[in-house]
């Protein structure tokens, strides 16, 4: 590997001998997860759908709204109890757990040369992972694996070329955690010079199913069936073609064999790197990195958490994580992989807070892949999110579930210290990232338009309530996932749900001024309270009188407004700026939760803090939380695989080099430390901007803007007090774009 390929890429001198260390492919449907084993090679399969049946998806949102004002009158009469308990009695279900599939396994015939578990690592072992082609390569001693998962054609390929004198291979549905009572049934037959694999899993008390189906192409040689599987003989390369499909009822074997692709594997992959490559390449971060750490396997180069060949890595192994386990859904807290049947929380999308901030970069990344997934999820389950709204508050519009498992958008998770079905931020939060999407594109979505309208339309009828100084109250209210020291979790007025109740009221207003809800709702979104200040001059979480803080928490739901709203920042609200700092500088790591600290550090970033938002982005890099696989845990010491390290980490680092709202460019608002030069590439704007920057050690700085659309766009720079327009011989001034036209902005040293 030269070049770029030592930051575009990863490798390790040993198969995995777990899977959280094995490569990762994924097309945003399914993923391979790839052990690189000569004497047991496997690939587990998975699929975004794969969803174990549990009762959850027959369950609809608890029926309160004819108890909602007595809960109402007693929050507001001083009652800090009240909520407790306010459900309908059913115990915690949580949704349908995700799965894997089952493994591929090429092993040598008659036996494999060691356990599963215990990889051998022969003299040139060599298994990398190329990030711009999805190519997973594993090399030893004349024996070549490769794998990748098109994009183009949806299938797992893997190409074995110098396979030995036989293999085996088979469909192993044996993996960790795999329920006892699964019906397997199999299905082998043999076409010259291959064969065909079938593997039919039916879920324990269900009617629905998942069928694997594979096509074995032999180069030559001798093609037999042996047990379950098929053995190949002789052969100069194999090439194995792999889907999953879940089902309820049949499914015609030969359709599915007939829907796989023909051609050879170069064909395979270069309409699979028509897609995927471009992709990759539309942003990347340079930094000026030790050439011989850039060169280390990825499991020596995370013990080295003040590396910027680390940061690099990981920039770029984040992103390729993340645009690999898009597409017809987001990412998972597992992203589109587990080797496991027992996912923490169920494997789920968890939209309080993990769901967003593993696509926060989605948009200035240059991921669009990724933000249509967020789309799908979202306008998929709308319906779902209209029964809520009218269940639990009876109200018109929408209202997210906390958790979803991709499938039934219904809220049913409550339990005392968690009444996530109270939380009525989700819609606003969960809209948030489309909407900066569509700034970024400029491409209009009349789904969104309608979609906020219905956020609006909730805040509508669900505020109905004032406070005895006559502000609109929002009640019950609840700060995902956290208490008052003095009361308990349903509250009146948290700092989340009034911003993102004024910013519901506002944001359909502001893009249709002349809808005729849009005055209505401003005259609403005004009758809110303002942000609270607390005694300690930090940002409360509660906007309501007596409630306490509890700063040690893991969550930073109160700084909604902050980071991703922009309502609260250094420009416009100083004072209030100032107050959420001082709630940063408060608040605790609790139990050291990776989403956490990259929360901390995009906020920190937000607010000028370059040296705290170092400081939460080196407390992932020097916590042990990166696999072999450079797929992160959700503790330290790699604890619970998570992709929330993984994939939020791309957006820390560029918000600490560029951040932009429709109106405003702010550059190296908080550069950070042990970073002092590099390159950040193909960065994309809120204004319709595409922009390169460069920055140096000795404070100067270069960007350059690629407008695609004109814009008229206030420039700031962090600590600087200056820039220069190369394009104009302007200083300091509100910069005009016009699309094509490309701007040079010139940063002198602080």
């Amino acid at each position: 590997m030269t070049g770029r390929a030592h930051i575009d890429g990863t490798w390790e001198p040993r198969p995995a001998a777990r899977w959280e260390d094995a490569f990762l492919g994924g097309n945003g449907r399914h993923g391979a997860m790839v052990h690189g084993d000569p004497a047991d090679d496997r690939v587990v399969v998975n699929h975004h759908t794969l969803v174990r049946p549990n009762g959850s998806e027959r369950t609809r949102p608890p029926e309160l709204a004819d108890r909602l004002e007595r809960l109402r009158d007693a929050l507001l009469a001083g009652d800090t109890g009240a909520g407790e308990g306010f459900g309908d009695g059913r115990p915690l279900v949580w949704v349908q757990p995700f799965h894997p599939a089952f493994q591929t396994r090429i092993r040598p015939a008659p036996a494999p040369v060691s356990a599963p578990g215990e990889p051998v690592s022969p003299s040139g072992y060599r298994r990398s992972v190329d990030f711009a082609t999805g190519e997973i390569t594993a090399v030893c001693e004349g024996r070549r694996s490769e794998v990748f998962v098109s994009r183009a054609d949806d299938v797992i390929v893997q190409r074995v070329t110098g396979p030995g004198r036989a293999v085996d291979l088979t469909l192993d549905h044996a993996l960790p955690g795999a329920p006892a009572r699964l019906a397997i049934g199999r299905g082998t037959a043999l076409f010259p010079g291959g064969g065909r694999l079938a593997l039919r899993v039916g879920y324990p008390d269900s009617e629905a199913a998942y069928t694997g189906v594979s096509v074995v192409r032999a180069d030559g040689g001798k093609v037999s069936v042996s047990g379950e599987g098929i053995r190949v003989e002789g052969a100069r390369s194999l090439l194995v073609l792999t889907r999953v499909r879940r089902h309820a009822g049949g499914l015609d074997l030969a359709a599915e064999y007939a829907a796989l692709p023909d051609g050879d594997y170069q064909a395979l992959l270069g309409r699979h790197l028509a897609l995927h490559r471009p992709a990759f390449e539309r942003a990347a971060l340079t930094l000026d990195a030790d050439p011989a750490e850039r060169a280390l396997p990825g499991s020596e180069l995370t013990r080295l958490p003040n590396s910027p060949a680390l940061l690099e890595r990981l920039f770029a192994a984040g992103r390729y994580h993340l645009l690999s386990s898009s597409g017809v859904l987001p990412p998972r807290l597992t992203g589109l992989w587990t080797g496991d049947w027992d996912t923490a929380w169920s494997g789920a999308f968890t939209t309080n807070a993990n769901l967003n901030l593993q696509i926060a970069s989605a948009a200035a990344a240059a991921l669009p892949e990724v933000s249509l997934a967020h789309a799908a999820l979202v306008y998929g389950q709308l319906d779902d999110w209209r029964d809520n709204a009218r269940a639990v508050f009876g109200a018109r519009g929408i209202v997210a579930p906390s958790h979803t498992d991709g499938e039934s958008g219904h809220t049913r998770h409550f339990q005392r210290a968690y009444p996530l079905h109270l939380w009525t931020a989700g819609a606003d939060w969960l809209l948030a990232p489309l909407l900066e999407h569509a700034e970024t594109s400029g491409v209009p979505d009349p789904r969104l338009d309608e979609a906020l309208h219905e956020a609006a339309l909730f805040y509508e009828d669900f505020l109905t309530r004032t406070a005895p100084d006559g502000t609109v109250a929002l009640v019950p209210s609840y700060s995902p996932e956290n208490r008052p020291a003095n009361a308990s979790w349903v509250t009146v007025n948290a700092t989340m749900d009034l911003a993102a109740a004024r910013h519901a009221l506002t944001a359909p207003a502001d893009r249709s001024p002349a809808h005729p809800a849009s005055a209505r709702r401003r005259d609403l979104a005004a009758r809110l309270p303002e942000f609270a200040v607390n005694a300690d001059g930090a940002l409360a979480e509660w906007a309501w009188p007596g409630l306490e803080e509890n700063y040690d928490h893991r969550h930073l739901s109160h700084l909604y407004p902050v980071w991703p709203l922009d309502a609260v920042n250094p420009y416009d609200t100083p004072e209030l700026a100032a107050a959420a700092h001082r709630a940063l500088e408060l608040r605790g790591s609790e139990n050291d939760s990776a989403h956490g600290h990259l929360h901390h550090a995009l906020v920190a970033a937000r607010l000028r803090d370059g040296a705290r938002a170092s400081a939460a982005l080196n407390a992932v890099l020097s916590g042990d939380f990166f696999h072999d696989s450079l797929m992160s845990a959700h503790y330290p010491g790699r604890d619970v695989y998570n992709a929330d390290a993984a994939h939020a980490l791309p957006a820390a680092v560029i918000e600490s080099l560029v951040q932009s709202t429709p109106h405003r460019l702010v550059l190296l608002p908080a550069p950070l430390t042990g970073c002092p030069s590099g390159e950040l590439r193909g960065i994309r704007t809120r204004f319709g901007a595409v922009l390169n920057l460069r920055w140096s050690a000795d404070g100067t700085a270069t960007a350059v803007l690629r407008p695609t659309r004109a814009a008229r766009v206030d420039v700031r720079t962090g600590s600087r007090s200056a820039f220069t327009d190369s394009s104009a011989g302007l200083a300091s001034a509100p910069l005009e774009l016009t699309a094509g036209v490309d701007r040079v902005l010139r940063l002198g040293p602080r």
